[in-house]
């Protein structure tokens, strides 16, 4: 599956329709984040059972603001719709099969009670 780009309107609606979504937050002037684009284009063929989403930080300033953008590129992950990973800085194609895997084995249910049990 190739990449979708996303927007303001958009972002809720990918994270509802999708187990897994992971989100590339880059800008067409950043150099590291056109280093990134092919490895996070190809890891999207090879896992089209998630979701991989574009957001162009300077065509949707607010919804990268609402993300806390302060640098890019910056790869967010999200799994039944909860944050799950935010890292940012361009990772190589070993480091972010990485992170696919341990999104995919992700247990949410443990998850959920873990941060349930949590002090406020």
């Amino acid at each position: 599956m190739a990449t979708i780009d996303v927007t303001e309107q958009s972002f809720a609606e990918t994270l509802e329709n999708s187990e897994i979504v992971f989100v590339d937050f880059w800008a067409a002037w950043c150099g590291p984040c056109r280093m990134f684009a092919p490895t996070y284009g190809k890891a999207a063929e090879r896992h089209p059972d998630i979701t991989f989403a574009k957001v162009d930080t300077e065509a949707e300033q607010a919804l990268a603001a609402a993300a806390k953008i302060t640098s890019i590129p910056t790869l967010m992950a999200f799994k039944d719709k909860t944050l799950v990973f935010s890292q940012p800085g361009a990772l190589n194609a070993t480091g972010l099969e990485k992170v696919i895997q341990a999104v995919k084995n992700l247990d949410m249910d443990k998850l959920r009670a873990d941060t349930a049990q949590q002090p406020a």
